[in-house]
């Protein structure tokens, strides 16, 4: 990444108002490991025209497998949880259901469908439902759309019957490319209550125009991926690795996103009790000048490797392989330390994906305007997960 852009990204991106945050809470809680969790002072914001109340910190089921976790989040004050019907197989929902059975009332639940017929995705509900262990979801997405093209008449007014049945309270959907379009989209359907977008500190201003459109029509905005990939697990034994996990730039990460007021909630993910005091304490301290400089230091180091999502690059692979789909499997296996998902999501891209070769054309042509390191990245994913 040029210099020039750097620079940028500190003096508009990092360093905007924190003003939009409530005050730091004293006090906070020491580590929640082997004690009963100790709430802290939730910060609350309004999901958009569903009215919800939820905190600024959420929690994104995807990769927990300990329902200790989940019940631990709710004692501290949590009451927003994202999974869907996809997740480990389909039985990241269940667990999620039973560890938030007794709270119920207390919380707000999501899950997604992959469904692109009416009564697949309805299938899919129903099936939810069952796994959850409820009559209804508050928020209900569709999963992972990254083309307009697939909200449908068919798919929306599956949607609509989900809310007139009263089995989905509010719907929505999940974007991670080609976010912007996707967006503008959902808003003008005027179907639509929620978005689940893909938003953190390297994509600057690319995506906040966006942000600020789908607030002011009255849709609530969640962010996840808000870690930029994690690489938590990356590169073992890396000095700066190492310096930047001490320091704390996943938690700079996630005050980063809670900086901007048109962010409704986010769904982190969190697999241990450390990642879940981590996370509490962004929901309650501001995002401070030690935290800017943190992440444009934790910008160089991911900047090769992590894609934005942006799909500027669509087209470009004579091959016509899915870079940002791609990209994102070995973003599970490296950032996350989720090889099984990986593979998971790798395998289920269409075949040309699976089976195309970075090796067997002469040079890439394809030019990524973040610096990401594309035939490299490709060749690992192709090496690590076909």
């Amino acid at each position: 990444m040029k210099q020039s852009t750097r620079r940028n990204f500190l003096a508009a991106g990092l360093a905007a108002p924190v003003a939009s945050l409530a005050s730091r809470t004293t006090g906070f809680p020491g580590s929640l490991e082997g004690a009963p969790a100790r709430k802290v002072e939730p910060r609350y914001r309004t999901l958009g025209r569903t009215g919800l109340k939820v905190t600024t910190v959420g929690f994104g089921c995807m990769l927990t497998s300990d329902p200790s976790v989940i019940e631990r989040a709710v004692e501290a004050g949590i009451n927003y949880f994202d999974t869907a019907r996809g997740y480990q197989g389909g039985n990241n929902e269940r667990m999620v259901g039973a560890a938030l059975k007794s709270h119920r009332k207390q919380v707000y639940i999501s899950t997604k469908t992959h469904g692109s017929g009416k009564q697949a995705a309805l299938a899919d509900l129903e099936t939810s439902l069952r796994e959850l262990g409820t009559d209804y979801v508050d928020i209900w997405y569709l999963h992972g759309v990254g083309d307009a093209g697939r909200l449908t008449d068919e798919i929306l007014d599956a949607l609509e019957t989900a809310k007139r049945q009263g089995k989905a309270r509010f719907v929505g959907l999940s974007t991670h490319s080609n976010q912007a379009a996707v967006v503008e989209a959902a808003i003008k359907t005027g179907k639509l209550d929620v978005v689940l977008v893909a938003y953190n500190f390297t994509m600057y201003k690319t995506l906040e125009p966006a942000l600020e459109a789908a607030a002011k029509a009255g849709l609530g905005v969640v962010a996840m991926k808000t870690m930029a990939g994690g690489f938590r697990k990356a590169r073992p034994g890396s000095d700066l690795h190492a310096r930047l996990s001490r320091e704390g730039a996943m938690l700079a990460a996630l005050k980063w996103v809670l900086r901007n007021p048109n962010v409704h909630t986010t769904v982190p993910s969190m697999t241990d009790m450390e990642q879940l005091e981590e996370n509490l304490r962004a929901m309650v301290e501001p995002f401070s000048e030690s935290d800017e400089r943190i992440l444009a230091e934790h910008l160089r180091y991911i900047g090769p490797m992590y894609c934005r999502g942006c799909n500027r690059c669509a087209g470009q692979c004579p091959q016509g392989l899915p870079i940002p789909d791609m990209l994102r499997c070995l973003m599970y296996a490296e950032g996350y330390g989720q090889f099984g998902l990986a593979r998971e999501q790798f395998l289920a891209l269409p075949e040309q994906a699976r089976v195309a070769r970075c090796a067997d054309c002469p040079v890439c042509t394809v030019r990524c305007p973040n610096g990401v390191r594309v035939a490299e990245r490709v060749a690992r994913a192709q090496e690590w997960l076909a």
